[in-house]
């Protein structure tokens, strides 16, 4: 099996995989057409990237049957497209949680006591402790959370420890699972942005999540509040951003933004960059030695797994529901055809399969099938089955 890596990827995982067996093809350079290029000259069948591109045209240049992306979102791939072709889209959740928490933490650190300020000060040969003597401190602030996932439960634990109290937001926290947390619980982002001194975000970016953090969340906030965005840039509304920075004094941490370049280097000609009150990372949140060590691993985990057995943990594009309507359920005898007979008259009956599954009891002499259609079969069907088929013990259909 070929696995074509584009994009930086740890010699431990390269070395893991190539121990597996696998014949591993690194070259982390590769963007757009010549990606598409490489595709069509090594034909992988695991196409291992991080932050670069992968195209609809990508996908149809080789026989890729699974796109791993080595991170936690997966917003740069053409998920779809790889849907449409029956591609597997996997990535790594939650390997990077330390990592982009710690980050995080780091920003907030940063604009409360000037840190970067600081230190271009004395380079430049200056001293001005009158200055960067003014800071608000964190202990008794508030901290909120926008999303409560994996790196959000990271902030929380460092946020205890800082002496803050943390209110959050999150579709899926409940006011039970906040008291677990020891949080307070908002019930929509606005009353976040309302109520905390430093808001951070760690939400993945999903067409219910691009474009969440906008200008009524900004005029929510408080005057001179901290806004910290660690997870996608376009999450925020960077224009709102920028005007609530010149209009409220707000102090903003970002690692991610509305355009990025490409490749790791590059200009940046963002305005928002040029912002006094912004400090800026290169979307380095993930970039720790731990992080990609755990990165490496899991995405090392989820080809051997799927080499193995076909299945791919972490599987982002699979239906959550099909169109399915009734389950037939077969027990049979385990021997040769009876499925493949049961599937003929299916076939005959033009109904469309849409998932399957058979389970082998202890001594493989039986098994149960359940096969899930998009419409019901007629009932002479599956009387014709049970009697020109001795091997099928029972018939049953369940109403989805």
């Amino acid at each position: 099996m070929r696995v074509l890596i584009a994009d930086k990827f740890e010699q431990s995982g390269r070395d893991r995989l190539q121990a597996a067996g696998f014949e591993v093809f690194y070259e982390p350079d590769l963007r757009d057409e010549a990606l598409t290029d490489a595709i069509k000259r090594i034909e992988p069948d695991v196409l291992v990237v991080r932050s670069t591109r992968v195209t609809e045209p990508m996908l149809d240049a080789g026989p890729i049957k699974l796109v791993v992306r080595a991170g936690a979102g997966y917003n740069t791939i053409d998920v779809a497209a790889a849907s449409r072709r029956g591609i597997y889209v996997s990535n790594c959740p939650g390997k990077n949680s330390i990592a982009v928490a710690e980050l995080a933490f780091g920003l907030i650190l940063a604009l409360d006591r000037r840190i970067p300020d600081n230190v271009i000060e004395l380079r430049q040969g200056r001293w001005n402790k009158k200055e960067f003597s003014k800071a608000r401190g964190l202990y008794g602030r508030t901290l909120g959370l926008i999303g409560v996932g994996q790196i959000g439960r990271e902030m929380i634990a460092r946020a205890h420890a800082f002496g803050l109290k943390v209110i959050a937001w999150s579709r899926s926290l409940t006011p039970d699972k906040a008291a677990e947390l020891g949080i307070e619980r908002r019930a929509a982002p606005l009353e976040v942005a309302r109520d905390a001194d430093i808001v951070s975000v760690h939400v993945a970016l999903t067409p219910e999540t691009r474009g969440l953090i906008g200008a009524d969340f900004f005029a929510a906030m408080r005057q001179g509040a901290y806004f910290i965005n660690t997870s996608r840039g376009e999450v925020v509304d960077q224009q709102a951003l920028l005007r609530a920075m010149r209009e409220k004094g707000i102090r903003a941490g970002l690692d991610v933004y509305a355009e990025e370049p490409s490749a790791a280097t590059g200009e940046f000609a963002a305005e928002i960059a040029r912002e006094p009150n912004l400090y800026g990372t290169h979307h380095i949140g993930a970039s720790t030695d731990q992080a990609q060590e755990a990165i490496a691993a899991e995405t090392v985990r989820i080809i051997e797994t799927f080499k193995e057995t076909g299945k791919v943990p972490n599987v982002v594009n699979l239906a959550e529901r099909t169109p399915a309507t009734h389950t037939l359920i077969v027990r049979h005898r385990d021997r040769p055809g009876v499925l493949a007979h049961v599937l003929g008259a299916i076939r005959a009956a033009e109904i469309n399969v849409q998932e399957m599954e058979n389970i082998v009891f202890a001594g493989a002499e039986a098994a149960v099938a359940r096969i899930n259609l998009e419409s019901a079969p007629p009932a002479e069907m599956l009387t014709r089955l049970r009697a020109e088929n001795p091997d099928i013990i029972e018939l049953s259909l369940l109403k989805l």
